[in-house]
């Protein structure tokens, strides 16, 4: 269902340790394309990391958010200006404001795990 999106995981770390290092990783191996999103740049997985949003080179389509609570809204903003389509609030990533945020600007809304809910973990 998502093989012809561009995705984009909003709080990739360059730790492999972490769920965002792992969504990626996991994604980019199954041939997605994806692109991930730390404001501190770096690599995961042999890939760029962007600072935000407006840097990724490609529009995208579906937001997966692995970020802290208090950081969701602004990512959220950000995908309502880059024309995101459908945000996937993960577990531990979850704000109900955030979730309104994006919800009131057309965006479908999902709060699930990205990966269990299509299959792919």
């Amino acid at each position: 269902m998502y093989e012809h999106k561009t995705l984009v995981v909003f709080g990739v770390s360059q730790d492999p340790s972490k769920y965002g290092n792992k969504i990626f990783k996991t994604l980019v191996s199954k041939g997605f394309r994806v692109f991930g999103v730390n404001p501190k740049g770096g690599t995961a997985a042999g890939e760029k990391l962007w600072p935000d949003l407006a840097s990724v080179p490609a529009r995208t389509d579906v937001g997966i958010m692995v970020i802290p609570p208090a950081a969701l809204e602004n990512a959220v903003q950000q995908c309502i200006a880059g024309g995101v389509k459908e945000i996937w609030f993960q577990p531990g990533a979850q704000s109900p404001r955030a979730y309104e945020l994006a919800a009131s600007a057309g965006i479908e809304a999902v709060d699930a795990c990205f990966m269990a809910e299509n299959g792919l973990w």
